[in-house]
């Protein structure tokens, strides 16, 4: 039997091509092989295609929700006020030692140049008016300043030497029946160490007025010294062991209180109450817990703040004024 021609030729081109794949270089093979494997491993099961058509059937649902509906608006990052502010009860007894608390103040723009400092805090408006009077005056309500003494324990606004109110020093001096009229011997000595310290000299006044009524000679129920009421452990270096050395005694209180204004951060209300013994958390009970002692002014004034910043730092006297709410010193005659 003739085989074609044409067939033959086909057969041994057949059988060359395969020869040659074999024998020249068999690794193709496994290359072919293992891209076959790939393509295999990657095609998507008629499983896995129904699942991916869901998803991008959500993908896109969700994508034109979030086009037609609007984002949220955000919520405030800032940190709400302690609940314990909020006053619950008017007398405490406990004397135990507070518990710090926090800041919570929004400032309004008041300024030092202003008339009455704008802040909103913790216990809310300042409540501040332009003129002093028994319960507030330009730097704001005693409430305002006592902020939680009669609730869940002290929490002072932040006060700085920014947005306080306050005369200069010659200016209280100008007025007629001026109380710093009492602290004439002194007055450079104010001013040397304020423009050292940064202190206005008014606020070093104030509180020589506030703790001695700028009498040189006063000693304090616990033993505290002098114009500004140095306790005795800052004594040290007193020339001649004389605390009540106007020019040792002043120095010695102004750069405690700067020191005060820096450890606060610059919070006013905390430094000048400090000086009196304040610390946040006290409350009513903690303040007046020597009440009943053998050391009866030893009690922290619950009027100072509001003395101070409403009353002395005005060029006003707060005692003359009647500038309390507590007066809780009278009871120690």
């Amino acid at each position: 039997m003739k085989i074609p021609a044409v067939l033959v030729a086909l057969v041994v081109s057949v059988a060359t091509v395969d020869a040659y794949r074999f024998g020249h270089d068999h690794s193709l093979g496994h290359v072919a092989r293992h891209h076959d494997i790939s393509l295999v491993q990657r095609a998507p099961s008629t499983l896995e295609k129904k699942q991916r058509k869901r998803c991008r059937a959500r993908s896109t649902s969700a994508e034109r929700s979030s086009s037609s509906t609007p984002a949220p608006a955000p919520t405030s990052s800032k940190a709400p006020a302690p609940a314990a502010v909020a006053p619950t009860s008017t007398k405490k007894t406990s004397s135990a030692a507070p518990k710090p608390t926090e800041n919570n103040v929004s400032s309004g723009g008041g300024s030092g140049g202003g008339n009455t400092l704008n802040l909103s805090g913790a216990c809310g408006a300042s409540r501040a008016e332009s003129k002093p009077s028994k319960l507030s005056g330009p730097n704001g309500h005693i409430d305002f300043l006592n902020c939680g003494i009669e609730g869940g324990g002290w929490n002072p606004p932040k006060v700085t030497l920014q947005n306080v109110i306050y005369k200069s020093l010659d200016e209280a001096l100008s007025k007629p029946n001026s109380p710093f009229h009492n602290c004439k011997p002194y007055l450079d000595l104010f001013k040397r160490y304020g423009a050292e310290t940064g202190v206005p000299a008014i606020m070093i006044a104030s509180i020589a007025m506030q703790e001695s009524s700028c009498n040189r000679n006063t000693v304090g129920g616990g033993g505290e010294q002098g114009l500004m009421q140095i306790t005795k452990e800052k004594c040290g270096g007193a020339p001649g062991g004389d605390c009540k050395n106007p020019d040792f005694n002043i120095r010695t209180g102004t750069y405690y209180y700067a020191n005060r204004i820096k450890a606060s951060g610059g919070n006013l209300l905390l430094a000048t109450g400090g000086y009196n013994g304040w610390v946040p958390g006290m409350d009513v009970g903690y303040a007046t817990r020597a009440r009943h002692s053998s050391c009866c002014r030893c009690q922290n004034n619950l009027d100072y703040l509001h003395q101070f910043f409403n009353g002395w730092i005005q060029g006003v006297d707060a005692y003359q004024a009647n500038m309390k709410k507590y007066d809780n010193l009278a009871v120690c005659g």
